[in-house]
């Protein structure tokens, strides 16, 4: 049994919770709102997790200290824009060595650094991972079937992150390509904007297909030329991950996405959708990624288009549509030319 605080109450660091609570670890869930999180101590529901239920083991504070006091492991759940601020408030109570796991999935605007980074920037004495894949909170919470991958410096960070993880409804994967676990697990939700525009606009599964076909191909050019595998993109964190975020009716930003397609501007839709919509945010880091290291992402460049610059969803598809002709796969060599 491990001792484990979770950063963070939205509904993702809730549905751990319950995960790891019912494993048997002793858990603790803090908020940095203090109504918030007696509010979720009296009914041990979340607002946003109807369908599950907290178990009776798990505490609640909202005092970091105690959070993070004597923890083996420490989950960081906050969304990602707070990442940088809730790290800078933990450094005071941080244990020389702490374990913590990111969970939030997002590119900072301006540094273009992704959470480990982040992390290690504000708390360079804890050892980071990043758990990240297809896996919406609202399916774990109550036990669906999920699998996941966690990526770590070492090795055996990532086993130790495994084994207090893994269950016979939550399987774990370990790899060592941390970067390209969060480039792909962040920028699929610019993808899923797109998904959610096109579906918005009254396109089908067509339309879906071929954004998620080639929304892959572009998180794993511009992983490939950050210096990642290009295999994760393929694996969990990368296509796995992209599936899920462009298809599922839990997807928040397939729904901003889908607001937008109908006609809503960015800030209507966010305001719509109630919670923190990841790609909003991560557009414009995608962006600026793209074009320092040279990489073509066309549909990441036309989704900053709609959000930014008022371009009309229906003509963007347009755009992408009436590009140049192209190979699928250059590298592939023809029998005769």
């Amino acid at each position: 049994m491990a001792r484990i605080g979770i950063i963070g109450s939205g509904t993702w660091g809730t549905a751990l919770t319950i995960h790891l609570s019912k494993m048997g670890h002793e858990t603790i869930l803090w908020s940095a709102f203090k109504e918030e999180i007696e509010g979720i101590a009296e009914t041990h529901r979340h607002i946003n997790l109807p369908n599950a239920v907290i178990p009776e083991n798990v505490s609640f504070t909202s005092d970091l200290e105690e959070a993070m006091k004597d923890r083996d492991l420490l989950v960081l759940a906050v969304p990602s824009i707070f990442t940088r601020e809730t790290a800078r408030k933990m450094k005071p109570f941080l244990k020389k060595g702490q374990l913590i796991v990111n969970v939030a999935k997002g590119i900072e605007e301006g540094s273009l650094k992704t959470q480990t980074e982040i992390t290690e920037e504000e708390l360079p004495d804890a050892n980071t991972a990043v758990l990240s894949g297809p896996s919406h909170a609202e399916e774990v919470s109550i036990g669906m079937p999920t699998a996941v991958v966690v990526g770590a410096h070492d090795k055996k960070t990532a086993q130790t992150v495994q084994n207090i993880f893994m269950s016979p409804d939550f399987r774990v994967y370990i790899s060592p390509d941390i970067r390209g676990i969060e480039v792909g697990g962040s920028l699929k939700n610019v993808i899923a904007l797109a998904a959610g525009i096109a579906a918005g606009l009254g396109y089908g599964d067509n339309t879906a297909a071929a954004l998620m076909t080639r929304g892959v191909t572009e998180l794993g050019r511009l992983g490939k030329a950050m210096g990642s595998a290009y295999e994760t993109f393929y694996g969990l964190a990368g296509m796995g991950d992209l599936i899920v975020t462009c298809a599922s009716k839990h997807s928040r930003n397939r729904r901003a996405g889908v607001l937008i397609g109908q006609g809503k501007t960015m800030d209507e839709a966010m305001a719509e959708v109630k919670m923190v919509v990841e790609g909003v945010y991560s557009a414009k880091a995608a962006m600026q990624l793209s074009e320092k290291y040279g990489v073509s992402m066309p549909i990441v460049a036309e989704v900053n288009k709609v959000l930014f610059e008022d371009r009309p969803a229906s003509e963007a598809v347009v755009n992408l549509m009436c590009r140049d002709k192209q190979e699928e796969n250059p590298d592939l060599e023809w029998e005769r030319e």
